[in-house]
């Protein structure tokens, strides 16, 4: 923090619903918070806790310190939790940390990258920002792209300044929608950098007068916004192959190695749990298998299926270096879904699961027979049940931490199930 000449610390952690929670540490205070670390009641936040429990400590992870950009002499470091002295087994970020050092124990190591889309918003989140942003199809459109320069122009710089590597912005597929791109990483470290990542770009677009939603479905008739996963694995230093992309293989069908082949048919096994946590909101199942947008694609996938360099299926295989999970949504829990990722993938390499032959059909006009291919779910209910009876994630990921998470998720489907909405009244009022 001397050297950064930061004044406070934000001391910051991601809750069971993404929800980061954080405490405002002058420099004075931080030493003592860096080893006992700064404290919470759980029941406050979403964790399966109760108000009866003592306090939970979050513990400053060094490595994770940023500036933050648009805000000087201000840093925030990521944390994991304690209670009672003790690690807690429902932090999002220390379940990625234990699966990443299941990996290390086979000498691999999961590199990682994300698509974090967004929508820019009016402030009360009901309309596009840019009331001429209206073509039907706007994607890639460079007047409405450089109409929010102001925004973009300092996020790339921002993003250029934590090192991060960005190499891109444009205009998405729906009106008002926007994506920033940048280099892949240690799975950590991109989970890291997508948790404040959602923090820089809703407060700089704050700064414009504008709301950013990463919500999966905000508008009917427009793509949402999702939050495709690239991944590789590689081996880890040390080990027979480090430094090596370990998916790769000159000869392998698609230049990929029978490694890839098992870790993608891990996610395809495991996809209707996994979508428990990739898609975690009532809402991202609207975005799922949804009818056609204004543009003419959802861009989501509506089975579980694998493909080439194919954008109408689950996972596709972009080039002979990764895969590209295109199930998740911008609810997507930065640490969990890594987390959720790489355990299913484990799994599929330790039982050397076969994904089979792969689908180059558009699944979109010409979808896959039904029966031909595994079906997701088609609601928050159904993922929770497919979460609860897949086994083989739940011993990988702990039943502690899978207990917690379904209890509050399950908690949120009731609820939000039995809304009625405005529509359904208008259309059933007079049955």
């Amino acid at each position: 923090m001397q050297e950064l000449q930061l004044r406070f610390l934000l001391i910051s952690f991601t809750d069971l619903f993404g929800i980061q929670r954080a405490k405002l540490v002058p420099a004075s205070a931080v030493a003592g918070m860096a080893r006992d670390g700064a404290g919470f009641a759980g029941f406050a936040a979403w964790l399966d806790l109760s108000p009866a429990d003592g306090d939970v400590m979050a513990i400053p992870a060094a490595a994770s310190l940023t500036p933050l950009p648009w805000q000087p002499g201000v840093g925030w470091v990521a944390a994991e939790l304690q209670l009672n002295g003790q690690p807690m087994e429902q932090c999002p970020r220390r379940l990625l940390r234990r699966q990443l050092e299941r990996a290390a124990e086979r000498g691999l190591e999961l590199r990682s990258g994300v698509e974090a889309e967004f929508f820019l918003l009016d402030p009360s989140g009901e309309r596009i920002g840019d009331s001429a942003d209206s073509q039907e199809k706007p994607c890639y459109d460079q007047l409405a792209l450089m109409r929010r320069y102001p925004l973009i122009g300092p996020l790339l710089e921002a993003m250029e300044q934590l090192d991060w590597g960005p190499y891109q912005a444009d205009h998405e597929d729906a009106n008002g929608q926007f994506e920033v791109n940048w280099t892949y990483a240690n799975a950590l470290t991109t989970a890291d950098r997508h948790a404040f990542f959602k923090v820089m770009v809703k407060s700089l677009a704050e700064q414009q007068g504008l709301r950013a939603s990463f919500m999966p479905k905000p508008f009917a008739a427009l793509t949402g916004n999702g939050c495709h996963t690239h991944l590789s694995l590689w081996g880890t230093a040390g080990s027979s192959q480090a430094g090596r992309n370990l998916f790769h293989d000159p000869v392998g069908e698609l230049g990929l190695s029978p490694l890839a082949y098992h870790f993608l048919a891990g996610l395809l096994a495991h996809a209707p749990a996994l979508s428990c946590l990739s898609n975690p909101t009532v809402n991202s199942y609207r975005r799922l298998a949804a009818p056609p947008t204004t543009s003419g694609a959802t861009w989501s996938p509506g089975g579980i299926s694998y493909t080439g360099n194919n954008r109408t299926h689950m996972v596709r295989i972009p080039d002979d270096q990764r895969l590209e999970l295109r199930l998740p949504d911008g609810a997507a829990h930065p640490y969990l879904l890594q987390a959720a990722i790489l355990a299913a993938g484990l799994d599929g390499i330790e039982r050397q699961l076969d994904p089979g032959p792969r689908s180059d059909n558009d699944n979109y006009a010409k979808p896959l027979e039904p029966g031909s291919c595994g079906r997701l779910p088609v609601n928050l209910g159904e993922a929770l049940d497919a979460f609860k009876a897949d086994s083989a994630l739940r011993q990988a990921l702990g039943e502690e931490f899978c207990q917690a998470y379904e209890k509050l998720r399950r908690r949120q489907w009731q609820r939000e199930r039995g809304d009625i909405s405005d529509t359904e009244r208008r259309a059933c009022l007079d049955c």
